[in-house]
């Protein structure tokens, strides 16, 4: 018998695993913050014999090299992968026993497309596949994006992906489970996940890599691209110099004064609220990163690499969850932190902030006299757009407020998380705005005119 647990690491759209037997596991592609990853190999009373890393990550910054040195575990890393620290290096082909009482493996599979040197790891029971984990190779639906590690490989590794799609559906049989690390939200994924497990045989049917012919396969692939986070940058680097372990005590405390200094010096102030508290109230200047969206991706992604950030909480609990979160994608320490809400976080004598929220029902009364700013990637815009919007995506919004245009601003969305980013960004500018809460299919219905390109 033998388990898979998934260790789910939603804000970033990715996966991590855990599988074995009764006394030993092997724990693939985990999260910086490999506590939770011991937390689960504890439950099952199993010891983790092996790390192992499909790739190098572009998105995240990896607790495999951590986990292994704290469990002792052997870590598996592709030996094509350019690292700088002491690992086992894994070739095609090449086989690791999990657990002997339970006739558990896992063989190494040179899977490339993602990254050259990417592996996918077959986990086998007595010889025989039951899953594979593929990383960023085959995902559910999709493929992992081919072009983040050198503009000039993009296509090459667009044809590797469909060729390693295909020797992953020739080699295993139909019934092998497909377990992904990409693929439900992470931008590391060309396309994202329509539903949550899959196999071989479903793959087969309904992969575009495996129904399509290489050719069409990669024109496709490569036409639907969309933007990179920047922080991507700085991911595979850390991944490969061995990151260090992980702080997640709670920061130094900041009062209204500190808060005010750290403002003043152009510093990050991040409200984690909802966007309805913040927009009800907040510090002047401070910008609002819900800690129930994606916090991780869309800080890092428009913060500034490097510079300082103060985090304001409602709760320790919200903090701590926000820090953990922020660890995954190399923001190692909050520079202070507050928690309570903005009465406590203004000096004597100051009122919080606040701006106005609507639908686009409400826009639609006031058109004629407003900026509309839409914040989409281009690639939703493409879909349609409200005629006479401008559009600034919401991860250049900050290097680009001066080409917004005069009057008040009415920030929009898909659903009402980046346009309250991005109306914490024009408030802080001194801009008049107000945030849409509102879903884009309801634009239309609005009686606003949508238009496409």
């Amino acid at each position: 018998m033998f388990f898979v647990d998934t260790i789910e690491v939603s804000g970033l759209g990715n996966r991590s695993y855990l599988a074995g037997g009764e006394r030993s596991a092997v724990a693939v592609d985990p999260p910086r913050d490999v506590d939770q990853v011991i937390a689960a190999a504890a439950r099952r009373g199993v010891r983790i014999a092996y790390v192992v890393e499909t790739h190098v990550h572009n998105d995240y910054v990896t607790g495999g090299l951590e986990l292994a040195r704290v469990t002792g575990a052997a870590y598996l890393v592709p030996a094509a992968a350019r690292v700088s620290f002491e690992r086992v290096p894994v070739h095609d082909g090449d086989r690791a026993e999990v657990d002997a009482g339970a006739g558990l493996a896992v063989r190494a599979l040179a899977t490339p497309g993602h990254t050259p040197h990417h592996t996918s790891y077959v986990l086998e029971e007595n010889g025989t596949a039951v899953a594979v984990f593929t990383g960023g190779s085959l995902l559910i639906g999709s493929v992992g994006r081919p072009d983040l590690v050198e503009p000039r490989l993009t296509e090459h590794l667009a044809r590797a992906q469909h060729a390693s799609a295909h020797r992953l559906a020739a080699e295993l049989p139909d019934e092998t489970a497909v377990l992904p690390t990409h693929g439900f939200g992470s931008f590391c994924s060309s396309s994202q996940a329509a539903g949550s497990d899959t196999t071989i045989g479903k793959e087969k049917a309904s992969n575009e890599a495996l129904t399509r012919d290489v050719d069409t396969f990669v024109a496709d692939l490569l036409a639907g691209l969309d933007d990179i986070p920047a922080y991507y940058t700085h991911m595979g680097p850390a991944n490969a110099a061995g990151p260090a372990p992980v702080d997640l005590t709670p920061p130094a405390v900041a009062d209204a004064d500190e808060i005010a200094a750290r403002l003043a010096a152009g510093e990050w102030v991040v409200d984690l609220r909802n966007r309805v508290a913040f927009a009800e109230g907040h510090v002047a200047g401070s910008f609002n990163f819900e800690a129930e969206g994606q916090l991780a991706t869309y800080l890092a992604w428009l913060i500034p690499w490097g510079k300082p950030v103060t985090l304001l909480a409602e709760s320790p609990e919200q903090l701590a969850a926000a820090q953990r979160e922020l660890v995954r994608v190399g923001i190692d320490r909050p520079a202070a932190a507050a928690t309570g809400g903005p009465a406590g976080w203004v000096r004597e004598g100051e009122v919080p902030a606040s701006f106005p929220r609507g639908t686009f029902a409400d826009l639609a009364e006031r058109i004629a006299d407003v900026v509309v700013l839409d914040v989409r990637r281009a690639s939703e815009r493409a879909g349609g757009f409200v005629e006479g919007s401008v559009h600034i995506p919401v991860h250049a919004l900050h290097r680009r407020l001066d080409e917004v245009p005069d009057g008040e601003v009415w920030v929009h969305c898909a659903g009402g998380m980046r346009a309250a980013v991005a109306a914490s960004l024009l408030d802080a500018a001194g801009r008049d705005v107000v945030a849409l809460d509102d879903s884009f299919d309801m634009a239309e219905r609005a009686g606003l005119t949508v238009r496409t390109p």
